[in-house]
């Protein structure tokens, strides 16, 4: 759209009255009506879902209710009825109320330390983005270290990659064992790191951290990994929780990382494609830029951020009413988030005895997914067969679940090579995970291999 020269002045920093966005909203923070959603109201949301498959997926797209599309869809008509008049008195408004309600709900300090973004990788670019500048402009030398977890996700790699390595950064990374026993198997193996890190004196700059590992899917224990950095004097932490908020436990203060980022639309029942950026405030934070630049550059992450051209922003508006939502339910997001890891982890443990096989973490580091065993008898070899097997159990069973190729250890006899990552969410039923069960033990039965699938 068209850029009118004074615009800045009057309507972009309507929170500069309320420092630490405690203001009131018309948020309610409790359900408005005295019994909580029944079950038939629950499969109302969703019903749009395709009835055919077993949607046991819920971590890689998330999922959204109809009231919350209902809400996305208003805002989207204010925008398309006035867009003038929506840009210049409505837009900003409306984020900053998002931004507020993710405050209380991460326990922030203050709602200047919360942008919202597109998505988790979005804000690791915009992170790594100012290491580079660092590099490039001699506050780093070459060869300082960033460190990152073996199984971070695969975009934020190639983002370590593109920004960090390309720069002149050296990048360490924590090798993890899977399956994994105890979380001080992870906190050893953290410690190795930051120990080859510090090699030849070098600086370790960056540890990037996940909170829930994607695949395969492990709760990663921040708090005590971040006092370790602060301990051994690790620059700056970043957590990576693309499944964070409505999946564990979310408090900014307590896990005291500079920088947190978690996606909505995964755990949280945002339309796709949303997420916030926590930065925790620091002489510095004026250093963190969007990466698109447009008028607002210079004006603040989160001021930048919500404004980066023409483009439909509903998804960033709907915070709001996606918390009215989740206070329909008992217990509100912390309800929800119970009850999804009780019943993943009762689901996991149903389907490893009946496929005589094992869980690929205790209970306490599975959050609302789990990643579970399946036969070896299966023949799963490489990465390729599991995606061919994905794409089997899509096609021909109706079920939606990731696999996980796990390398064997040399001399292992027998060995589980491949793994399901189960997750449940408010609208699963246990026959999603009995259709699971039945498919692989039809498969076992008939004797197949993933090398009878074409390449």
């Amino acid at each position: 759209m068209d850029s009118p020269k004074n615009r800045h002045h009057h309507h972009h920093h309507p929170h500069h009255h309320q420092p630490n966005g405690d203001f009131k909203t018309h948020v309610p923070k409790k359900p408005k009506v005295s019994t909580f959603i029944a079950d038939s109201e629950v499969q109302a949301e969703f019903a749009h879902h395709d009835p055919s498959v077993a949607r046991i997926n819920n971590g890689s797209f998330g999922s959204c209710p109809a009231s919350v599309i209902a809400a996305q869809q208003q805002w989207q008509l204010r925008f398309l009825r006035q867009p003038d008049g929506f840009y210049f008195n409505e837009l900003q408004k409306g984020i900053l109320e998002s931004r507020a309600v993710i405050k209380d709900l991460i326990n922030a300090e203050d709602v200047e330390e919360i942008s919202i973004v597109d998505n988790a990788t979005t804000a690791a670019a915009i992170v790594l983005q100012q290491i580079a500048w660092d590099f490039a402009e001699g506050r780093f030398q070459k060869g300082d270290v960033a460190v990152m977890l073996h199984y971070a996700y695969g975009a934020v790699k190639k983002s370590v990659e593109a920004y960090v390595k390309r720069a002149g950064g050296r990048v360490v990374e924590v090798q993890l064992p899977f399956p994994v026993s105890s979380r001080e198997e992870i906190v050893s193996e953290f410690r190795k790191a930051l120990e080859r890190g510090k090699v030849d004196g070098r600086k370790v700059r960056l540890a990037v951290i996940d909170h829930v590992s994607s695949m395969p899917s492990v709760v990663i224990p921040v708090k005590e990994l971040v006092k370790i950095c602060r301990d051994e004097g690790v620059d700056q932490v970043f957590v990576d929780a693309a499944h964070g908020i409505g999946c564990v436990d979310l408090d900014m203060k307590e896990i005291g990382a500079d920088f947190y980022t978690s996606n909505l639309h995964k755990w949280f029942f945002c339309p796709p494609a949303v997420a916030f950026l926590y930065c925790r405030k620091s002489p510095r934070s004026s250093d963190l830029h969007h990466l698109v630049v447009s008028h607002e550059y210079g004006n603040g992450l989160a001021i930048e951020s919500a404004w980066i051209g023409t483009r439909d922003y509903s998804a960033q508006l709907v915070v709001p009413s996606v918390l009215e939502f989740v206070n329909r339910f008992e217990g509100g997001i912390e309800g929800i988030k119970k009850r999804n890891h009780e019943a993943v982890l009762r689901m996991g443990e149903m389907l490893a005895k009946a496929w005589g096989t094992n869980l690929g973490c205790p209970p306490d580091m599975c959050s609302s997914m789990i990643m579970v065993g399946l036969p070896a008898c299966l023949e799963i070899w490489s990465e390729t067969d599991t995606l061919k097997l994905r794409d089997h159990l899509r096609d021909s069973f109706g079920i939606e679940v990731p696999i996980y190729y796990r390398s064997p250890k040399e001399g292992e006899v027998g060995p589980i090579t491949g793994y399901a990552r189960i997750s449940h969410q408010v609208y699963n039923k246990e026959e999603d995970y009995f259709k699971f069960r039945d498919a692989i033990n039809k498969l076992v039965d008939n004797k197949f291999t993933c090398k009878l699938l074409p390449e």
